[in-house]
């Protein structure tokens, strides 16, 4: 072969590589000025370049005889670089750019926020919610319902999935995460939601990495958690030891018994009982930890094979059926240290608090038949004690099944901040919230009546009443009365809206509210005065699982996917 013809075979096999090194170049340099696509398009193009570099010093020789394309090579190479150094600094400035994004809205990266104070001021508002669902229908499972709370959607205040479980009988109850803000330093999602089961002892893991089409990962039977000898799990909670803890509350035969199953957070497989050795609660509910403090905090509700049954207005006296108690563990010791026995001024001692702050060394406690709240707080000695704060007045009435009736605390929740606490009364109907800036003296600054026993059209009759000179009205949201009463409370990360659903546990709904049975569940939002205190009913907010009559459904617990007031703990933040 003659040289002038290797000159211009040469150079035009140059010409071809850079044309594809240029329009590659261009393309990616296009990508990256879009959306950054990650380390992987930037190193072909840097090694592109890499390549044409060693071709160009190896075809020198053959290209010397055609100057024109030896220098329209070079410019080519030079723009090929001009291209790479371009999306370099694209990519760099897009890193800078996730970074700031990941610090704001930190779930975009890890788990929940590094503060309460973090997601109080920085977390989006909330769009979608899950909402634990109860069937009425006996023959029917019970239901994971997706709603649409985004006023700007145009399914806004709409169940947009329904999410059935495999079984009937399960009665879905509370909720928790595979992974949280205790767990914020691991690079993992949030993105499998825990359903226990009070029932059937199932226990179900959803899928929720779609948000909007949750569906069913896996599901542990009963004989997984009755080979530990526990039974009727309630709160799941996750930790940052990578485990998921799940509180239960009786033996497989049905007697009391205060436990934990623990749970691995990757392969949700069973690891056995939380407590290491020594004395068991004699009953069990809601548990918070404070691993600051070294400490995990339980209540008591009661016999399971008694209470599933329905509520008997004599059994609250008996302390070997309804529990009265707190139960403090070690954190890192993991036995009972120290049972706190409130009496008969803290029957069924239910939903439980620590302030959000992580060193604080302070919570709630709401107490059921008792109708008060008690502070928990640790002593100078190390221990721990409480003290009554909040007093519900029972009120006098005929035409019930006790003289006396009480508020029956059902739920509690603490703002992002600590400044508010608000609680439900289930018998008596309303919602209440208390400035709690002074720890030991709680001040009442909202309430609202959302259905309740006492209505003025019901078959009871208030007799005496130290709040109230009258019996409240019905309420009705958009043309929809609001049956039942109010129960389970979620607030937003901004503190500025409360969300109620009104069922508490199918036996107990169908003995106090058979309307409310009758004609599913309601779900409503009150805004709230952050600044002052104070809430009001938004008239134009109603969610209604009574809307299909092949799915009357009973709410209770929700959840948000980014995590809420009730699902996350929170550590120290590293200094």
């Amino acid at each position: 072969m003659s040289l002038p013809y290797k000159s211009l075979l040469g150079s035009f096999v140059l010409l071809m590589i850079a044309l594809v090194a240029l329009l590659t170049s261009k393309r990616y340099g296009l990508e990256a000025r879009k959306k950054d696509k990650g380390a992987s398009l930037l190193d072909i193009v840097a090694n592109i370049s890499g390549t044409i570099d060693k071709l160009s010093t190896g075809f020198d020789g053959m290209a010397i005889e055609t100057e024109m394309a030896r220098n329209r090579l070079k410019q080519l190479i030079a723009l090929h670089r001009e291209n790479a150094a371009i999306c370099a600094m694209l990519r760099k400035r897009q890193r800078k750019k996730i970074s700031r994004k990941a610090t704001k809205h930190c779930t975009v990266c890890r788990p929940g926020y590094p503060s309460p104070k973090t997601a109080m001021l920085e977390g989006p508002r909330e769009k979608i919610m899950y909402v634990i669902c109860v069937h009425t229908d006996p023959e029917k499972p019970d239901v994971l319902s997706t709603v649409d709370i985004d006023p700007e959607s145009p399914t806004y205040c709409k169940i947009i999935h329904k999410l059935r479980m495999l079984n009937v009988g399960d009665e879905l109850h509370h909720s928790g995460w595979n992974i949280c803000s205790s767990c914020h330093e691991l690079p993992r999602a949030r993105d499998v939601l825990i359903l226990p089961c009070l029932m059937s002892d199932r226990i179900y893991f959803v899928d929720t990495s779609n948000e909007r089409l949750p569906k069913i990962k896996k599901v542990l039977e009963p004989k997984e958690m009755h080979k530990y000898g526990l039974s009727t799990p309630h709160t799941s909670h996750c930790a940052p030891t990578g485990e998921i803890i799940i509180s239960t509350m009786g033996k497989p035969n049905g007697d009391g018994q205060g436990e934990f199953l623990c749970i691995d957070s990757e392969t949700l497989e069973t690891k056995g009982s939380w407590i290491k050795e020594g004395n068991r609660a004699a009953f069990g509910y809601d548990f918070w930890y404070q691993p600051y403090h070294d400490t995990l905090v339980a209540t008591e509700w009661g016999t399971p094979r008694i209470f599933k049954k329905g509520y008997a207005s004599g059994h609250p006296a008996d302390p070997t059926i309804y529990g009265r108690s707190l139960n403090i563990y070690s954190w890192s010791e993991r036995t009972l240290k120290q049972t706190i026995c409130l009496g008969d001024d803290g029957i069924t001692p239910l939903e439980i608090r620590f302030l959000h702050d992580p060193k604080a060394a302070e919570g709630y406690v709401g107490c059921a038949v008792s109708s008060n709240i008690h502070r928990f707080y640790k002593t100078s000695k190390g221990d721990w004690d409480t003290e009554k704060v909040i007093e519900i007045p029972r009120k006098k009435v005929e035409g019930w099944i006790e003289p006396y009736m009480s508020g029956m605390i059902t739920d509690i929740l603490l703002s992002l901040d600590d400044k508010y606490l608000y609680l439900s009364n289930w018998l008596h109907g309303d919602v209440r919230q208390y400035d709690i800036t002074d720890r030991r003296n709680p001040k009442l600054t909202g309430q609202i009546f959302l259905g309740g026993s006492i209505l003025n059209d019901s078959k009871i009759r208030v007799l005496e009443d130290a709040e109230s000179k009258s019996q409240p009205d019905p309420v009705y949201v958009k043309g929809r009365r609001l049956y039942g009463s109010p129960q389970m409370l979620q607030l937003s990360l901004d503190g500025r809206r409360l969300y109620v659903t009104t069922s508490i546990f199918k036996p107990w709904d169908k003995q106090f509210y058979p309307e409310h049975v009758e004609h599913g569940s309601t779900m409503v939002k009150l805004d709230v005065n952050v600044e002052n205190g104070g809430m009001t009913l938004d008239e134009e907010f109603l969610v209604d699982f009574g809307l299909d009559k092949d799915d009357i459904l009973l709410a209770h617990e929700m959840r948000y996917p980014g995590g809420d007031c009730t699902s996350d703990i929170w550590l120290p933040e590293k200094q």
